[in-house]
């Protein structure tokens, strides 16, 4: 199997400026998408569903889960608000690098042992603001300095040296390996391994997996491999969607129009992972080429096949189904839309 068309941007004239008009298509970005339930049968697909995919930050609450099996966040006193930072891609608001900084307190270390390094806060980009010239960012400003706060409080719990906390040698690293290997129900050694952008192993799999993690993140009840884990970090996620995300960022669209029964987290290069508590279900979607701009439709139109869009969401939602293409005087040029239907599977695998 392969990747399929997913979203096509178009380019052309409007029709009312005294010209011939109409759109073509100029750009077809591919892809494939993976819709299974909470045992792991694959219900619904487009391109390949067991494309090999590197995971990104959608894998962040499965990062964090060993620290939560450990009871690592009440053993440090965290609030569901610092747990749902320890699963996120934040836009280094002031609320999240508060958050974070709380964070470090509680378990006891200081900001210089974040080894996630320095970056530009996502806010600017996603509020369409440009970056101020001559900051000097801290390590809290890092999109995943929350994820590696939790880092630190499992080898502060365990007792184990925080020096060199992202080397894949490292217990930390060993016991998310073990743990995401378990999840998933492959060896260890079958799970590709990389290095993400904030320098912590990260692990490909095929995308029905990915997509069965997040049906199991949904679920309702107790998992049974893995008991209240998930609900909890569920529960902190969709309870604080703001502090997973940011403002004008999709993730927290996602998680407002759920209203508390979708968990999203959006992963670097066009990864989406999205669970759906009440219908069982865990969407899975990765876009070839990695192109942000096509993952928003192509996952508008997922939620929408799958009935999942009322009134009320699809207005929610409405920016992210078709986006104009517009150029530097704000002219629409196009659009970006998504060119795939889902295909159910023939029985359940």
């Amino acid at each position: 199997m392969h990747p399929v068309p997913l979203v096509a941007t178009t380019r052309g004239y409007p029709q009312d400026r005294g010209h011939a008009g109409g759109y073509a298509v100029e750009n077809i970005h591919y892809g494939s998408i993976a819709v299974v339930d909470v045992a792991g049968r694959l219900l619904w697909s487009a391109g390949d569903p067991d494309v090999m995919t590197f995971t990104r930050s959608a894998l962040k609450p499965f990062q964090a889960l060993p620290f939560v099996l450990d009871d690592g966040p009440a053993r440090f006193g965290l609030t569901r608000a610092e747990l749902a930072l320890l699963c996120a891609s934040h836009s280094g608001e002031e609320k999240h690098l508060v958050g974070v900084t709380a964070i470090l307190d509680k378990i006891g270390v200081d900001e210089s042992e974040l080894a996630c390094g320095c970056a530009a806060p996502l806010y600017y980009d996603a509020v369409g603001l440009p970056v101020p010239a001559g900051r000097r960012w801290r390590t809290v400003h890092h999109n995943c300095s929350g994820k590696h706060s939790g880092f630190l409080g499992w080898c502060r719990l365990h007792g184990v040296p925080t020096d060199g906390y992202v080397d894949p040698a490292h217990p930390l690293q060993r016991a998310i390996r073990a743990t995401l290997a378990d999840c998933v129900q492959m060896a260890e050694d079958t799970l590709p391994m990389g290095i993400d952008g904030c320098s912590a192993p990260n692990y490909a799999m095929p995308l029905a997996r990915l997509a069965h993690l997040y049906a199991r993140l949904a679920q309702p009840g107790p998992d049974a491999r893995l008991g209240s884990a998930l609900g909890e970090l569920f529960d902190a996620m969709t309870g604080h969607p703001d502090m997973v995300s940011g403002d004008s960022r999709t993730d927290l669209a996602w998680m407002q129009a759920g209203g508390g029964d979708w968990v999203a987290k959006i992963g670097a290069d066009a990864v989406q992972a999205i669970g759906i508590r009440s219908a069982g279900i865990g969407i899975a979607i990765k876009v070839s080429d990695g192109a942000p701009r096509a993952l928003h439709p192509a996952t508008f139109a997922v939620l929408d096949q799958l009935g999942l869009l009322d009134a009320t969401r699809r207005a929610h939602l409405e920016p992210y189904r078709a986006p104009p293409l517009k150029n530097a005087r704000g002219i629409v040029a196009g659009d970006i839309h998504a060119v795939f239907t889902l295909e159910q599977a023939d029985s359940p695998t």
